[in-house]
């Protein structure tokens, strides 16, 4: 599954699912696809992800290879890498004041 965020202030952005349903459990969202934020309450899921965001920075281990228990040579994608498209829509949505959804 394929969830697209948009909003009229900023580019649409894809995630896998999996990926999608966790941004938006940390936005403090039900995982209802599609759904909505209004704009009113987009500053507001804007920092809950971005106190998320630093939450797993300040808990990452040193050594991604290790926990991860695999022989792949590809490093593993950060939250912080994942999140920030995301919080770029959003950061350009409270600017201007526009509701999110996403489908």
């Amino acid at each position: 599954m394929l969830v697209t965020f948009t909003c009229k202030a900023y580019a649409d952005i894809t995630m896998f699912g999996d990926v999608a349903l966790g941004m938006l459990r940390m936005m403090g969202h039900s995982e209802t696809v599609p759904g909505a934020i209004l704009a009113e309450d987009v500053p507001a899921a804007l920092d809950r992800l971005k106190r998320a965001d630093e939450t797993a920075k300040a808990a990452a281990p040193h050594d991604a290879s290790e926990s991860r228990g695999d022989d792949s040579d590809e490093p593993p994608v950060s939250l912080a890498h994942r999140a920030l498209p995301l919080i770029e829509l959003l950061t350009a949505a409270a600017r201007q004041k526009v509701d999110v959804m996403w489908k």
